[in-house]
């Protein structure tokens, strides 16, 4: 007979300890416990650290818990049986087994929730979830005359715009669609790439006084016609807008969607009856594309044509609008000329046609300029209400809100455009502004970055992503290698050349700035980011004459520039004439000084800032510290960094109040975040900060921002591409 014990009888000992009992409850605990951990990892983003630590502390737990049931039962103080023990580990299994079927049901709930609250917002109407979607591809032109296309794609476009007015419909508007002309997709890919469930298909042939067009629409899942017609009409505009208005009623009794009489009304109307009017109109929208002087000058003589040939063509009117807005923007008119022909040609408009979506979006466009913005946004709303698939409506009413440091609702009206023009580049780059505006920095930079993916040839693209690296990350050498790629794309620019000047100014290479500027002047003679170039760079120079008349010049080409206006004001601080330059902000800025309070938001938090000073120094103490109370409440509720960012607000406001301390403090911390923006105007001539000027601290931060600009210059000089 063998000595030692055998393994059954240590077995038997070890269950009379409830040692295997509490080593199977034990697990099963330790099993729930990881999965809950899971959970709430994903569920308050804790560090991804916390599971494994959890892990190796069970583990260490393990031996512990077995030494104490071993003791305990060796005592014979265990009190838990068999049976209680099986059950408290099913009990335990089957919790586990329920958190995990939950945390791993949650993730796509939550990724739904997160998707539904990127589309929708309580200040932008969003459309029913499940609506039927529809994507229009480019019509044939089956005539095969060039000179056709034109009116081709203007028919294509009508029949687009016409669904658009059915709110019932997801219809993916003309930017997306353009990209599959003659493209070698199957419909059911272009589908999926749009998001889209059924695709319209239609050519067009113009012969003689005859117009035929074929339509069919087709459901992108099965590949099968849910409708087909051809329409063969004498060629006149009612017939045109007859066959564009039936095609419509067609595709949503197909799709099962349903007009409101409204819509129906709105569907029905025959813009014009001129046919002339209405190819003058299709060629006006052409050229507005191409966004050059001279396209612009030649659409805006055929809207004019249009108008000419038939003055109650309201959509001419629009067209006209739209294009004097426009060349305002670019600078290719005086900016009063433009304004009040663009204001001109709107009214007109809704006077023709008052539920006109395009109209109350150009009318708001208007109204913004003057800053008239809660009358925008109404015209904004009202287009949407309109046409709840209008994408420039949601476009350029996030642009309005983020003008209004509205960002959460900027970023829910571009996404909303997004997702009716999902391959717009410059809907992407909207919002990837409202990330920006949000100090979203990286998820704004991947929208730039897919923006340009989808359109590598457009300058503006880089435009932006250099400021994203100069003032949202510090890296003023990356905003000019970025600038540099968008001269490569249109080495005629002078708008990219200025921008260049503007950075390297930044950097502390003048010399290099005044080459940029120069070739900015050749390229246009008088543009507005060339004048305020001019002004810093005069300034830096000491040479405040030549500074102040280049910054007069720009603020007539656009008001209170926020580039400029500082030194405007600047220029009667030197003088002391205080009420000239209340003066200034008053006509710019009414509200800061007639209202009782003040609303201070993102587009004019800056200027009250500037005109606090101008307000101490004239006796007006109570004002200016109620204006830079109310900047201090707006600017917590923006970043520090972006373009859209405060900078070194708080640094002004601490400063112009006395407390020197918190001024110097939230310059540290500015400078320490990256705040490169102007630096070398606010740092060295803003009267605003005198009273700190002379601080060893201030001293230090001036410092440390002159050596970073010196490495940055330094790592361009080998890289830096040379004027030619």
């Amino acid at each position: 007979m063998p000595t030692g014990p055998s393994t059954v009888g240590v077995w038997v000992k070890l269950r009379r300890r409830k040692v295997v009992q509490w080593g199977i409850a034990y697990a099963a605990g330790a099993w729930v416990l990881l999965q809950g951990i899971d959970f709430l990892v994903e569920a308050f983003q804790w560090p991804a650290a916390t599971r494994p630590l959890a892990t190796l502390a069970l583990l260490l737990g393990l031996p512990i818990a077995v030494a104490l049931a071993w003791y305990h039962g060796d005592r014979g103080e265990q009190r838990v049986s068999t049976t209680e023990a099986t059950i408290i580990a099913l009990l335990l299994l089957l919790g586990g087994g329920f958190i995990w079927v939950f945390q791993h049901q949650a993730e796509p709930a939550a990724a739904v929730v997160s998707t539904e609250q990127a589309t929708t917002s309580p200040g932008v109407p969003a459309p029913p979830d499940g609506r039927p979607s529809i994507a229009v591809l480019p019509f044939e032109n089956r005539s095969r005359l060039e000179d056709d296309v034109f009116f081709v794609d203007g028919i294509h476009d009508d029949i687009l715009t016409q669904l658009s007015k059915v709110s019932a419909l997801k219809v993916i508007s003309r930017t997306s669609v353009e990209r599959f002309r003659k493209t070698g997709l199957s419909l059911q890919q272009i589908a999926q790439q749009l998001g889209v469930t059924s695709v319209l298909e239609g050519g067009v042939q113009r012969a003689g006084d005859r117009v035929r067009i074929n339509v069919q629409l087709i459901d992108a899942g099965t590949d099968s016609h849910l409708w087909a017609e051809s329409y063969d009409r004498e060629l006149i505009a009612a017939n045109i807008f007859t066959i564009q208005s039936e095609v419509a009623a067609a595709i949503a009794a197909a799709l099962q969607a349903s007009l409101t009489p409204a819509e129906t009304a709105r569907v029905n109307v025959i813009p014009t009856e001129n046919l002339q009017a209405w190819e003058s109109y299709q060629l006006g929208k052409l050229r507005m594309l191409r966004r050059t002087r001279e396209a612009m000058d030649e659409a805006l003589a055929h809207f004019r044509a249009a108008i000419a040939a038939d003055p109650g063509f309201a959509l001419a009117w629009v067209g006209l609008a739209d294009t004097l807005i426009i060349q305002r923007f670019y600078g290719f008119v005086p900016a009063d000329e433009s304004l009040a022909g663009a204001s001109e040609a709107v009214d007109r408009a809704l006077s023709l046609d008052p539920n006109l979506a395009p109209a109350h979006v150009s009318r708001g466009q208007t109204l913004k300029i003057r800053r008239e913005y809660e009358a925008a946004e109404r015209a904004f709303r009202k287009a949407i209400e309109l046409n709840p698939n209008y994408t420039t409506a949601y476009h350029w009413y996030a642009l309005l809100l983020g003008d209004l440091g509205r960002w959460d609702e900027s970023l829910q009206a571009a996404l909303q455009a997004v997702a009716l023009d999902p391959l717009s580049p410059i809907l992407h780059n909207a919002a990837a502004q409202a990330f920006e505006g949000l100090g979203r920095f990286d998820e704004a930079l991947a929208r730039y970055e897919r923006a340009i993916e989808l359109d590598p040839a457009m300058p503006v693209l880089n435009w932006n992503v250099s400021a994203l690296q100069a003032w949202a990350f510090g890296r003023v050498d990356e905003a000019v290698r970025w600038l540099e790629k968008a001269m490569e794309l249109d080495p005629e620019d002078a708008t990219t050349s200025a921008l260049l000047s503007m950075y390297y100014l930044d950097l502390g290479d003048d010399a290099r700035a005044a080459q940029w500027l120069e070739r900015s002047r050749q390229l246009g003679t008088d543009t507005l980011f060339a004048n305020a170039a001019a002004a810093h760079l005069h300034l830096y120079r000491g040479e405040q004459a030549e500074a102040f008349a280049y910054a007069r010049r720009d603020n007539e080409m656009h008001s209170m520039y926020s580039f400029v206006s500082c030194i405007l004001r600047d220029a009667d601080f030197l003088s002391g004439n205080w009420q000239a330059a209340r003066a200034g902000y008053a006509q710019a800025f009414p509200e800061l000084l007639a209202a009782a309070e003040p609303q201070i938001d993102g587009r004019n938090y800056a200027a009250a800032i500037e005109l606090a000073l101008v307000l101490q120094k004239s006796g007006e103490v109570e004002r200016a510290g109620q204006l830079l109370d109310l900047s201090e409440q707006y600017i917590r509720t923006i970043p520090r960094m972006g373009s859209k960012g405060y900078w070194i607000a708080d640094v002004l406001i601490a400063a112009l109040r006395g407390q020197e301390r918190q001024a110097l403090a939230a310059l540290r911390q500015a400078e320490q975040s990256g705040w490169r923006a102007f630096w070398r105007y606010f740092l060295k001539h803003d009267p605003s900060l005198d009273s700190i000027r002379d601080s060893p601290e201030f001293k230090a931060v001036l410092a440390a921002i002159e050596r970073d600009m010196t490495e940055q210059r330094a790592s361009l000089e080998t890289r830096a591409k040379p004027l030619e």
